[in-house]
């Protein structure tokens, strides 16, 4: 089995590097955003905005700044840093500490993207390269003695193709949902910032 996919890694040639780095940090950053969204406590969650609305807008602001203190979701987070700020705070205070959160909710998100976009293009870039080698054979001669030679090419425009795929698939389903989770979060956010700004004076 580690022969096998040996042989397949250096059969690709030098375009397999990158994409075998590519593949490595994507894997890495995939768990980074798991242990971000799915530690306990829960990032986000519907609970955690109505339970943060109901208290602001009962205005026991002293609750809903003591229950913060030890939350870690998103939401927690907002009502923290916001309440923190003012005792009065204001819609326009609420959102910018948003935007203060925003970079931990969208972390690799570009990243990943690029990743998806570029491991494709790599891919057909092995391919590329492995066709022209093949044709470069066949040109040198007028007959080809030895067709594991040109294999050798074709097999190399095959295995990146492949390879460039498989990362990029592999990256693509969980950026997918981290960027569902994150729009999601992020509308939960808005929303309690309204009751931030209106419910307290």
């Amino acid at each position: 089995m580690i022969d096998a996919m040996l042989q397949f890694f250096f059969t690709g040639g030098w375009v397999m590097y990158p994409l075998l780095l590519m593949s490595i940090l994507s894997l890495t950053l995939i768990f980074e955003r798991v242990v971000f969204w799915f530690s306990a406590p829960r990032r986000s969650g519907i609970a955690r905005l109505h339970h943060y609305a109901g208290l602001l807008t009962n205005r026991d602001r002293d609750r809903a700044l003591s229950d913060s203190r030890d939350d870690r979701s998103v939401e927690g987070m907002l009502v923290r840093g916001t309440l923190a700020m003012s005792a009065h705070p204001t819609e326009p205070l609420a959102f910018s500490v948003i935007e203060s959160i925003r970079p931990s909710i969208d972390r690799f998100s570009t990243v990943l993207s690029t990743i998806i976009a570029a491991a494709p293009l790599l891919g057909i870039l092995g391919t590329v390269t492995g066709i022209i080698q093949s044709f470069d054979l066949l040109g040198e001669t007028a007959t080809v003695t030895d067709p594991s030679a040109v294999a050798g090419g074709i097999a190399q425009a095959l295995y990146t193709t492949a390879f460039g795929l498989s990362v990029a698939l592999i990256t693509l389903f969980p950026h997918a949902y981290f960027r569902a989770k994150a729009e999601k979060a992020l509308s939960r956010l808005e929303t309690l910032a309204s009751v931030l700004g209106g419910s307290i004076s």
